[in-house]
This record gives structure tokens, C-alpha cells and sequence, in this order.
């Protein structure tokens, strides 16, 4: 009997994934994931001066490091990447699910993005979520940013540490947290009442907030699926704002007293 075209495309893409490798560069990106025991590293180039500063995360990695001649760099990423002397290949990183990572802490904050597609805004993102303690940051397998070295850069090590989800579908993923008990509030410009005035009473439960890509904000589908929508208390509006910022803002402004 013949597969169907849709279990032949999940196969293929199951295989595609193990198969999946990411090139990390600059030396706080490579340095934290060689210092990273949940990171699988395969291969490591570095120049003498970078093998020199990175000498103690080589040893602690147990790696075998590739000496190259800073004129011919060899790893491939982008030429005009600032990889500082260094480059990993690694394997994306393995979280698990949503229940694992968003249930357990007291007062849990999660950030949930719709389409949030520019590696430098969800590496920046990470870089916030670490700070100010949100339990994961999710986004979906396709339209949103993958693991890549300019990600991983930009977030200076958070890559390492904190969660970052990549669900199927996101509004599944919203009933679920929904499911869990948290209430999730979709950021939006034109919302009549702010992050502040929606957590009034609540800030003891657990809350997920959810962005969307700057211009087009959130889907219709997100919209419909989350509890509220709300918009940060600022004098400029919420439009103004890079979508990084905003989710510091709100992350900030969700915060249990």
C-alpha cells in the first residue's frame, strides 16, 4: 500500500530535522555553549587569538578545537558576520513541552510571538526573558525565527539558558496555557485597557503574554483565542515600539508585586 503524501512529508521532515545542524559564532555565543552540557557541539574553528580567550570553555567542553588562519576563515556562515574568531556547529537545542517548562515556578510569566520572524529581535527577546525570569519564550516551527548564529549573538548567551518553544500551532498552544490556568493577554495597539489594568487582582496567577510581528500585530485567529487584549500604558502608543522592547515592557509591567 502506498503512503499517503502527508505521512511521506512528516517523515521526510522528522528526518530533516534530526539531520538539522546551526552554526554559532562570536566568542560569548560559542563560549557559552561549549560551557553548555545540553548543547550537542560537533565541530569547533577558531583562530589562535580566540582559542587563547576561549581556552577554559575548550577544556571544559573537551572539545577538539580546528586552528585556521584569521585571512581564511573557514567555518560557513555569512562573510560578513562578526564571528570574532570563533565558530560551533552544534544541534538546535531540545526543550521539550510546553507543561515541562511553563508549570512548577510560583507566579510564572511566558511569552508567546506570533510570527516574530527577525533572528535579532527573538534573540534580544531571549535576552529579556532571561532577566526578568519568564519561564519560556515560544514561537511556532514555521514563520518565526530558528536557531542561528546571528539569534544566538544577539541574545549574548541567553540562547543557552532560556527556553525557547517552537509549537506547531500557536493558538493550540494558547488554549493549552489557557488549560493550565494562565491567562494570556494579546498585545495590541488598539486595546482599550492596559497590561496593568488587566492584571488588576490577577498578578498572582500565572500569565502568558503574546506579540505579534511589527506592522501586522496579531493574526485574527490569535486575537480570538486569547483571553484579553491590552496595550502598554505609554504616551507614544504601542506602535512606536520595537517588538523587543514591547516585550520587555510588558514583561516588566506583568510582573507579581
Amino acid at each position: 500500500m502506498k503512503k499517503p503524501k502527508w505521512v511521506i512529508e512528516k517523515e521526510q521532515a522528522r528526518k530533516g530535522a534530526a539531520s538539522e545542524t546551526v552554526w554559532l559564532f562570536g566568542l560569548h555565543a560559542v563560549r557559552d555553549a561549549l560551557m553548555n552540557p545540553k548543547r550537542q557541539k560537533l565541530r569547533l574553528i577558531v583562530t589562535r587569538n580566540a582559542q587563547d580567550k576561549l581556552a577554559d570553555a575548550i577544556a571544559e567542553s573537551a572539545m577538539q578545537a580546528e586552528l585556521v588562519d584569521p585571512r581564511k576563515f573557514t567555518a560557513p556562515i555569512d562573510p560578513g558576520s562578526v564571528h570574532q574568531g570563533a565558530a560551533l556547529e552544534v544541534k538546535p537545542l531540545e526543550w521539550g513541552g510546553l507543561a515541562e517548562n511553563c508549570i512548577g515556578r510560583e507566579n510564572p510569566r511566558v511569552l508567546l510571538l506570533d510570527r516574530v520572524t527577525d533572528p535579532h529581535n527573538v534573540g534580544a527577546i531571549l535576552r529579556s526573558a532571561e532577566v526578568l525570569g519568564a519561564s519560556a519564550v515560544i514561537g511556532t516551527r514555521h514563520h518565526s525565527a530558528p536557531e542561528t548564529g546571528a539569534l544566538a549573538k544577539t541574545a549574548s548567551g541567553a540562547l543557552e539558558r532560556q527556553p525557547y518553544l517552537r509549537v506547531r500551532n500557536l493558538a493550540d498552544a494558547i488554549v493549552e496555557l489557557q488549560n493550565m490556568g494562565f491567562l494570556v493577554l494579546g498585545l495590541d495597539g488598539e486595546a482599550d485597557q492596559t497590561i496593568e489594568a488587566a492584571l488588576d487582582g490577577k498578578r498572582d496567577r500565572p500569565v502568558a503574554l503574546v506579540l505579534g510581528a511589527e506592522g501586522p500585530g496579531l493574526r485574527q485567529k490569535t486575537k480570538e483565542t486569547v483571553d484579553m487584549l491590552v496595550k502598554i500604558d505609554a504616551a507614544g502608543g504601542f506602535g512606536s515600539l520595537n517588538v523587543s522592547n514591547a516585550a520587555a515592557i510588558a514583561l516588566y509591567a506583568s510582573q507579581p508585586h
